[in-house]
């Protein structure tokens, strides 16, 4: 709402309808200790004018940093009708559509959405998105377990070359539930999930194989040969991967011999903005056998009696809708607005788009990669191809020369030494379409003047 639309007569007039004395009144069952009696950053009433000004001082504090930290969220180009059409009172507002008869629009919307998801990720059914990729990730290990009758243990295998982040929120909402994590550990050299860890494995019973594509660290994985190891063993495969990507790799629905059982996913990348760190949505896409097992809402496409089109929900399954025990998920609206989005931003751009967006990251990457290691005391940490991000190994702690680029206006990478120790004093840093070889320069010379001010280790 861009304005208040009540003045104080309408104030009044209402509370005299419903008998109370006050706006204050309509809160009388808070007890009164745990009301706040002032808020000490909030300043007194402001016309429009003022608090325009405000915001917009409050805003320039933060200042514009250039932006190269990737790690699961990405900074991309969103093109402007993108969120002009998403805000439309009519979007923006509208509710969970489970009445079919006056919510065509919206189930339309989550219907081509379904159907783009599916295209992108090579599988056959797509749901209308979940809270975000970590979640969603959670979600596709217990439809895995559910899905995969013959198999007893609830074991997922996990690589550490999987997002932690992703892993912490697997582990905190699918651990509780029986579901046991099993780590798979990475080749130093490369980067990427080491294939002879696999052996020690070989006769145990494994529900499914994680695999990230690309992975946490950037690298391409050697998908093919992992499906069909897995799917050879009688264990599921679920993949996560980054929907921009997929405009230039094989799509998980064509790894290894068949494909993967599962693939999930973060939808930001998708015309979504970094604000701050969400909201964002999750996807997941899955084959025709295991749709009874997915959480969250599929809407389908049918004909009336006189044969127009028309949409509907034909797979919910909340606990509201059907029996709690056999429920799948609790998952409900408010990712909707953000798929909304990504289905423009994908209409958008086309598939043609998406590649070139796909193609730019890559090639600024590369270059990014090429400039800072110039600097001395920079190298990179693996061989091998990649796609938009890269860990760069340096001669000192990560932590002050992070320090040293944000007070020259750089947002530099990611520290690894929380989530990955053993790779040492260890960067990992991402170059989207965004950058320019101006910025990439900038950031390297800037690099070289703060390695000679932070001692080397």
């Amino acid at each position: 709402m861009s304005y208040i639309p009540h003045t104080e007569e309408d104030v009044r007039l209402m509370l005299e309808t419903i008998g109370a004395d006050s706006i204050e009144a309509l809160f009388d069952e808070i007890p009164p200790e745990l009301k706040i009696k002032e808020l000490s950053g909030i300043p007194p009433a402001l016309g429009e004018m003022e608090v325009a000004r405000m915001m917009h001082e409050r805003a320039a504090r933060d200042g514009r940093p250039l932006n190269f930290i990737g790690a699961g969220a990405y900074e991309h180009h969103i093109p402007a009708p993108v969120w002009a059409i998403t805000t439309r009172g009519e979007i923006y507002s509208a509710y969970t559509p489970y009445q079919a008869e006056a919510s065509q629009g919206t189930l339309q919307v989550i219907y081509e959405y379904q159907s783009m998801m599916a295209a992108l990720t090579g599988m056959e059914v797509s749901n209308a998105s979940l809270y975000d990729g970590a979640s969603g990730l959670a979600e596709a290990c217990l439809m895995a377990v559910r899905a995969h009758r013959r198999s007893s243990s609830s074991r997922i295998l996990i690589p550490r070359t999987v997002n932690p982040t992703y892993r912490s929120c697997v582990e905190a909402i699918a651990g509780t539930q029986g579901l046991q994590f099993v780590d798979l550990p990475y080749v130093r050299e490369s980067g990427r999930i080491d294939l002879t860890a696999l052996d020690a494995l070989a006769g145990d019973d494994v529900t499914a194989l994680v695999l990230q594509q690309p992975n946490f660290f950037g690298q391409l994985e050697d998908v093919d040969a992992l499906v069909n190891w897995a799917h050879e063993r009688g264990a599921l495969v679920i993949a996560v991967v980054n929907p921009t990507s997929l405009a230039l790799l094989k799509p998980p629905g064509e790894w290894g011999s068949r494909g993967v059982d599962i693939a999930c996913g973060e939808g930001q990348p998708l015309g979504v903005p970094l604000s701050s760190g969400g909201p964002y949505f999750g996807f997941l896409t899955t084959r025709s056998q295991h749709v009874r097992q997915m959480p969250g809402r599929i809407v389908g496409r049918t004909v009336d009696l006189e044969g127009r089109p028309g949409f509907t929900l034909t797979l919910q399954a909340r606990e509201q809708h059907i029996r709690r025990g056999k429920a799948t998920s609790n998952i409900c609206t408010n990712q909707g607005l953000l798929m909304t989005a990504a289905t423009i931003y994908m209409s958008l751009l086309g598939p043609t788009g998406l590649e070139r967006v796909a193609a730019a990251c890559m090639e600024r990457t590369g270059q990014l990669v090429e400039a800072l290691t110039r600097v001395p005391g920079v190298r990179p940490a693996f061989t091998g191809a990649r796609f938009h991000e890269a860990v760069l190994q340096m001669d000192r702690p990560v932590g002050p020369v992070l320090e040293g680029l944000a007070a020259r206006g750089i947002v530099g990478g990611l520290d690894l030494s929380r989530s990955h120790p053993e790779l040492g004093h260890a960067l990992l840093t991402c170059a989207t379409e965004t950058r320019t070889a101006e910025d990439i320069e900038h950031y390297a010379a800037s690099l070289a003047e703060v390695l000679r001010s932070v001692q080397a280790a």
